[in-house]
């Protein structure tokens, strides 16, 4: 089940960490308690608008913008709950990798890409 409360923590979260603020810049700023927002932000509690629109004062961001993140997590969520839904379950597909050898590399300069077929399929 997708929840939308725990949509928006989400989105009201990381439009605080862009910015570089804490929860208790913020709560500070919006006049809520920061024990509220961290509730919100995890999706634990329900924001009415005057705390929405508080919030969203206090980030500097217009509520239609948090709403159209929102929404276009909401439309994510919606397409991958019904694809596990219709889709049956593949099964796993474990693509034929050549022998690679990675000596001296350093690890965050490994990527490992599968087989075209295999992605497509």
């Amino acid at each position: 089940m997708i929840l939308l409360r725990r949509l928006l923590g989400d989105v009201l979260r990381r439009q605080r960490q862009r910015q570089g603020r804490t929860l208790r810049e913020v709560s500070s700023s919006a006049r809520v308690s920061l024990g509220y927002l961290s509730e919100v932000e995890r999706g634990q509690k329900e924001a009415s608008s005057e705390l929405l629109a508080a919030i969203c004062d206090a980030l500097d961001v217009r509520m239609s913008e948090l709403m159209r993140e929102v929404s276009d997590e909401l439309a994510l969520a919606e397409l991958a709950q019904s694809a596990r839904a219709t889709e049956p379950v593949p099964t796993p597909v474990r693509p034929m990798l050549g022998s690679v050898s990675v000596t001296g590399v350093p690890p965050e300069r490994v990527t490992i890409k599968a087989p075209a077929d295999v992605v497509a399929a």
